[in-house]
């Protein structure tokens, strides 16, 4: 076994291990029940049938594939699934951008495992895994072109066909072709003003490339025409991140907390590349420095963006990281090598035990029990339980952290208040919850608008003391969830 491969190979078992873990999350739920709803009824959800405060009313989401993919995976496999299914995802993603880098082996490995580890915080079971790895397709692509293979880039636009079908990510696929080419003429323009080129001869060598990404971009856009929703799903990213209360009160979509561990490492890849960029004898090509402080930027308004920022650092910190190594390495005596039949003996019983070791992995995060406790943790399971038995009178007013696990168990019984689809209930309807979470002056009229005669709620929310000063009767509580209903309901 070469060993350029074996690195390879234990490098994304690795990744592999790290990532075969619970995937299901707060959002997982509506993403299934989406794909349910498709599959039974034969057809594309263009409105919305699971909501109380946005039923019927036009629903545009580029989701659609993958949402029936995930209920698929669920539905034949259950929960070990989507796990396995989460993991898959996420060595694709690194697989791709293994031959995107540059760098001996080893190194490439060590980096490939750090942006693994950065971008950890984003695998999870919905649809924004797939988009994860189509990121890395597009960099392996835009790195082949740029050195040299042009041909490529039709690939491009067909990936952006499936990728508008999947998720809203798509976006990104257009911000990598422009910082591409945005790189390419700061080039252009560095070889004329700086180095003195003539015009004619730096645009002749840089024409191809430039005209290439060009086309490429009107040819995704053409291609991100090809989904249910038609042209108008151009606009869907500029809607979602327009969306004030997205960037107030959802987590992913604020900048990260520090103080979490499981963030620090997108703070040792940015600071390991920025030292690593400053020191290397390698020339800094524009669309480096643009990728880094771009995607820095995105990380730093939000954490969801650090998955992509990982990515593109692992790229830079190769290909420099390679540039300091040569920069270091002294003449040493030639060390003594294994023979290659003793070599490749080593490499497999390490392969072996490390196989050994993920399996081993596997067999413990998908145990008969461990998923479901890992739900039982997050997820107001024993009040629900509670909801199914007795169905006291809705309509429901839930915990937006808890609207998807409501659509998932509890639809049609119990419609959600509102739920992780941001897009869909935008300020208006999100101001309104969160004004009657909160208690905030107002917050009966929000209760009356919508007729509601259930919660389920946290223990801590503030509106509880509220409803119980208003006489509301407590049907269930535990240490998660608290229901009070009204007391003329039935």
């Amino acid at each position: 076994m070469r060993f350029n491969r074996f690195v390879l190979i234990l490098a994304l078992l690795a990744i592999f291990t790290m990532a075969m873990r619970v995937s299901a999350d707060n959002d997982t739920w509506w993403h299934l029940r989406a794909g349910s709803w498709m599959v039974e009824n034969g057809q594309i959800l263009r409105s919305d049938p699971f909501s109380l405060t946005r039923n019927d009313q036009p629903w545009v989401y580029p989701g659609w594939l993958a949402q029936i993919t995930l209920f698929g995976v669920f539905q034949g496999l259950g929960f070990a699934g989507l796990n396995l299914f989460t993991a898959l995802m996420v060595v694709l993603a690194f697989g791709l951008l293994w031959p995107a880098m540059e760098g001996q082996p080893l190194m490439r490995a060590f980096v490939l495992i750090l942006a693994a580890v950065a971008s950890a915080v984003y695998w999870a079971a919905r649809p924004h895994i797939v988009s994860f790895a189509l990121s890395a397709a597009f960099l392996l692509i835009l790195e082949l072109v740029k050195r040299g293979r042009l041909r490529l880039l039709w690939i491009l636009p067909v990936l952006m066909a499936l990728w508008v079908n999947i998720h809203g990510g798509f976006a990104f696929g257009f911000l990598l072709l422009g910082l591409y080419l945005a790189g390419e003429l700061i080039e252009l323009a560095i070889d004329v003003f700086q180095i003195d080129k003539p015009i004619g001869i730096a645009w002749e060598a840089r024409k191809s490339l430039v005209l290439g990404l060009v086309v490429a971009g009107f040819g995704c856009a053409v291609a991100s025409m090809l989904n249910p929703h038609g042209p108008q799903m151009l606009l869907y990213p500029f809607k979602t991140v327009s969306i004030g209360v997205l960037q107030d009160y959802i987590q992913e979509w604020q900048s990260p907390n520090f103080h979490r561990p499981e963030v620090q490492p997108f703070l040792w890849l940015l600071f390991l590349t920025a030292i690593i960029l400053a020191v290397s004898p390698r020339r800094k090509r524009a669309v480096d420095l643009l990728l880094l402080t771009a995607l820095a930027y995105m990380s730093f308004l939000a954490a969801r963006n650090i998955a992509q920022f990982a990515l593109a650092g692992a790229l830079v910190l190769a290909r420099h990281g390679q540039g300091v190594l040569d920069l270091l390495r002294r003449k040493q005596r030639k060390s003594r090598q294994f023979p290659p039949h003793i070599a490749n003996a080593i490499n497999i019983v390490i392969l072996v035990l490390a196989g050994v070791a993920s399996l081993l992995k596997i067999a413990a995060v998908n145990a008969p029990d461990a998923n479901q406790m890992a739900i039982d943790e997050s997820m107001p399971s024993r009040a629900v339980d509670f909801l199914k038995q007795e169905l006291p009178e809705g309509p429901l007013f839930n915990s937006y952290n808890w609207g998807g696990y409501v659509l998932w168990e509890l639809y049609p019984d119990y419609l959600s208040f509102v739920d992780g689809r941001t897009d869909l209930f935008d300020d208006e309807i999100l101001s309104a919850y969160l004004q009657a979470w909160r208690a905030d002056p107002g917050w009966q009229e929000v209760l009356e608008t919508w007729d509601i005669r259930l919660t389920l709620l946290e223990p801590e929310a503030p509106m509880i003391r509220g409803l119980r000063d208003l006489g509301w009767q407590q049907l269930y509580a535990d240490e998660q969830a608290v229901i009070l209903a009204r007391q003329d309901a039935r």
